[in-house]
């Protein structure tokens, strides 16, 4: 699988011909734990999403892509944050360069009994796995998500914008 190269705050980086949309979700169970999935491709942790596809609402984006790479299907419970950062540049591997306009939402598991346990999809994602907030300091994450993470676990209740 060949991943597009991701640039943050990185002077070198390419310029961006357009604007990407994504959507990402920060999904806490019952014990406080963070939904994260591990990605085939480089190894990094993340909150589960990913592009928008014509057609569909930023909302419908994450629980679809949600779904798609951990097996916890969602519900939305509010916005994290906004993430326009000009300096956080996509190269798709076929040269394409975007910026990245991510929202991420705050979710829960859609069944609260009994939800799902995650699973990574194979395709994307390697292992999608229910994390302490104490842990996550300790895990592989690209700068840009470590600050959406942060964000989403140490401020719940107020929305970032950049």
């Amino acid at each position: 699988m060949v991943r597009l190269r991701e640039y943050y705050q990185d002077p070198t980086a390419p310029r961006a011909g357009d604007v990407l949309p994504a959507a990402f979700a920060a999904v806490r169970n019952g014990a406080g734990e963070v939904l994260l999935v591990r990605r085939i491709d480089d190894g990094f942790w993340e909150l589960p999403g990913g592009r928008l596809e014509v057609g569909e609402s930023a909302a419908q984006a994450v629980i679809r892509e949600v779904a798609e790479e951990s097996g916890v299907a969602i519900a939305l419970t509010g916005l994290s944050g906004v993430y326009s950062d000009p300096t956080h540049v996509l190269l798709d591997p076929d040269g394409t360069v975007h910026q990245q306009l991510a929202l991420c939402f705050h979710a829960v598991p859609s069944i609260s009994e009994h939800p799902a346990e995650p699973r990574p999809d194979g395709i994307e994602t390697q292992e999608a796995a229910w994390c302490a907030p104490a842990a996550l300091a300790n895990l592989a994450m690209h700068p840009a998500m470590q600050l959406r993470v942060h964000d989403a676990v140490t401020a719940p209740h107020r929305t970032h914008f950049e």
